[in-house]
């Protein structure tokens, strides 16, 4: 294979990546978040203008969560200083490996960019996977204290050891985890285990698969709840269960499942899951798949009605058997009555 020539046609204003950047740490980090420090790096050329979380997140079409996670992420690899105020909100960063950076680093304004010492060229000291992992891990442990508003029981640990070491999810994929329940209402660690027990069946192994299995989770849950009526709270466990067992063990489209909650509040009046389920099996079981064939299920049931119907009329109107005419009824000819009648002497 050829050798490539490669010729500078750059003029000025560019940006200077660092090449330990480019060899050690771009290669092992998620796309979006490479996006995030390439364009931190654009703006120390700019260092009057004001940059903040939300511009960034506008520039590269994505949440201001998805940038603080990338911020995270690079505190993690010694890439980024994270400065808080004294409510805990991010005020400032600082780009270089951290055991270079100086002390007076110059204070900005809340949610500013800082420009940063410029990062040092020595190559990064050669450390074993276990301790890359452990480090990893621990930095983990941190986000989710923070999620979960509490330090973390030897038992919580032990399942985000899991997560990592059986379920093999990333330590980013961890992270969204714990952020996604914990926004849903649930703390739990047994909830946060189910969830990652779903993801794994269905074999997500980045964020952007996760962000992608829960949007269509969420919009299930909310189709139900608002088909029934259910405002302003999250669905109870039970419930859960329900919904997620018609669109993943029943294999049911969305339509198909709002349609038998319908007819549920129609008949029943109030939300009944347990009925739903009923209507969806019966439906199942006469081979629905699709919203059509229920159209096709209604009119043959409608058919059957109306045969049923005709034949009650049918009976009703046939007399019914009493005292006067169980017997059979006797025939006279009246004209050889009265010819008898006068022959007899």
């Amino acid at each position: 294979m050829r050798t490539l020539t490669l010729r500078n046609r750059f003029q000025g204003n560019s940006t200077i990546v660092e090449n330990d950047f480019i060899d050690y740490y771009m290669t092992k980090a998620n796309g979006e978040y490479v996006k995030v420090y390439l364009l931190l790096l654009r703006h120390l050329n700019t260092p009057d203008s004001s940059l903040t979380i939300s511009k960034l997140a506008d520039c590269l079409e994505c949440t201001e969560k998805d940038i603080i996670r990338a911020f995270n992420y690079w505190s993690k690899m010694g890439l980024l200083v994270i400065d808080y105020d004294d409510t805990g909100i991010i005020c400032g960063l600082s780009i270089g490996k951290t055991s270079e950076l100086s002390d007076a680093v110059p204070a900005i304004r809340k949610e500013e960019i800082a420009k940063p010492t410029a990062a040092p060229k020595a190559e990064p000291p050669l450390r074993s996977v276990a301790d890359e992992n452990q480090e990893q891990l621990r930095q983990l442990y941190f986000v989710a204290e923070q999620y979960m508003g509490k330090p973390l029981s030897s038992k919580e640990i032990q399942k985000i050891n899991y997560f990592f070491d059986t379920l093999h999810f990333s330590t980013d994929l961890i992270e969204y985890l714990i952020e996604y329940c914990v926004e849903n209402g649930h703390k739990s660690m047994h909830y946060i285990e189910s969830v990652a027990l779903a993801w794994s069946d269905e074999n997500i192994k980045s964020v952007t698969e996760a962000k992608a299995s829960s949007a269509a989770y969420n919009k299930n849950c909310f189709a139900v709840l608002n088909a029934f009526g259910i405002k302003g709270r999250s669905p109870a466990a039970v419930e859960l269960s329900y919904i997620k067992k018609w669109a993943e063990e029943y294999g049911l489209t969305l339509d198909i499942i709002i349609e038998a909650c319908n007819r549920t509040i129609a008949n029943t009046h109030q939300p009944d899951f347990k009925y739903t389920d009923s209507i969806l099996k019966n439906w199942i079981a006469k081979g629905v798949h699709h919203l059509s064939d229920i159209t096709k299920i209604d009119l043959v049931y409608q058919q059957e009605k109306e045969m049923k119907r005709r034949a009650a009329a049918t009976r009703a109107a046939a007399p019914a058997p009493n005292r006067f005419n169980n017997f059979e009824g006797r025939s006279y000819d009246i004209s050889s009555l009265e010819q008898q009648l006068l022959n007899t002497p």
